[in-house]
């Protein structure tokens, strides 16, 4: 008895002296090491604030406390910075990207330029995981029910370029919606659409609610300029608290692929703006930068200090949700042929 309970307790010590081992390896490792984030995008914007307001808590939670530097890599929608990672950084953990919201979309859509597998990145979660998008009008055009939208030929709807978010999700509204011919003006920068609204250069656009509290909280109110006919929720069933009684888009879907269709859009939200490690990365390490990110988006100061840099609520997702949000969105053939559509140039496919 006493010879079983002398071989426990070394066992015991045992394990404990190997995990205490472990620690210091983890910690060892990455003292004293520069972490390089390497963003697709340009530096100064919300996603640059995002990115900004993780990483003193990175640093505090990464065992070893190393030093964290960002590299900025713009282009082909993030697509630049995708085939970085995926191809030429480092996989020993001391590279973690964030390449851009186009990153995944690009890849299930197949575009031009890609190199990378998503499903090979080793997802890290995101800050922004929830979002709104509402269709609109300028109040002076006359088109304050759906009825009187869908019975107007010819609406202009404004938008940045194409592939850019706000004509992606104009586009869907105005496919969903049965508007008859509609016109795409996709000249406009961000600052621009809402002045060229209400200045009868265009009847409508897409936008976000976040920007619409941030930049027009008076269109909320009881005079507003515009009028709301249609709300897009991420993730579904997620009630705006400006927008409780709006109709979500799915109710004007008529075949299953319709909502198919609009449920790769809102998928390719949730997926957000990934944060993720390059293939080839040792296991134990991945799940180290991992632990990293729950405890950051787990931290209540981490909170405020999201707030305070880009004015949102962060909404996190966590590693092991990210990756099963990206193998959730759909990917039939048939639902990838027709969001490209959608979102292409040419006219909108028949309905």
């Amino acid at each position: 008895m006493k010879l079983q309970v002398i071989e426990s307790t070394l066992a015991t010590i045992l394990l404990t002296c190997l995990g205490f081992a472990s620690a210091q390896a983890q910690q060892s490792f990455f003292q004293g090491k520069t972490i390089t984030l390497i963003q697709g995008r340009e530096p100064g914007g919300t996603g640059d604030l995002r990115t900004k307001s993780l990483v003193p808590f990175l640093q505090k939670y990464i065992p070893g406390n190393p030093t964290i530097i960002m590299e900025y890599m713009p282009g082909a929608g993030g697509r630049k910075a995708a085939n970085h990672l995926f191809k030429v950084a480092r996989a020993d953990a001391t590279v973690i990207g964030n390449p851009s919201i186009g990153t995944i979309s690009s890849a299930i859509l197949g575009d031009s330029g890609v190199q990378y597998d998503i499903d090979k990145f080793s997802y890290l979660g995101s800050p922004y995981s929830t979002y709104h998008a509402v269709f609109l009008t300028r109040k002076e055009a006359g088109l304050n029910t759906v009825a009187k939208l869908q019975a107007a030929t010819g609406v202009r709807i404004g938008a940045q370029s194409v592939g850019f978010v706000t004509y992606n999700e104009g586009r869907l509204f105005a496919y969903i919606l049965g508007l008859r011919e509609p016109r795409f003006i996709a000249s406009y920068s961000g600052a621009e659409m809402d002045p060229a609204l209400l200045r009868g250069e265009i009847d409508a656009r897409a936008t976000g609610v976040d920007s619409i509290v941030q930049a027009n909280r008076d269109w909320l109110g009881a005079n507003s300029p515009v009028d709301f006919h249609a709300i897009i929720e991420v993730p579904k069933g997620d009630k705006n608290p400006d927008f409780p009684k709006l109709q979500e888009l799915d109710t004007f879907a008529k075949t299953d692929l319709d909502r198919k269709v609009i449920n790769m859009s809102r998928s390719f939200r949730i997926a957000g703006t990934p944060f993720v490690l390059p293939p080839g990365v040792p296991k134990d390490r991945i799940e180290i930068i991992q632990a990293a990110f729950r405890k950051t988006f787990q931290d209540k100061e981490f909170f405020r200090e999201y707030k305070k840099l880009t004015g949102d609520d962060p909404t996190p997702l966590l590693p092991e949700n990210h990756e099963k949000a990206i193998k959730a969105i759909p990917r039939e053939p048939e639902v990838v042929e027709l969001f490209k559509k959608l979102v292409g140039a040419g006219p909108l496919p028949a309905r």
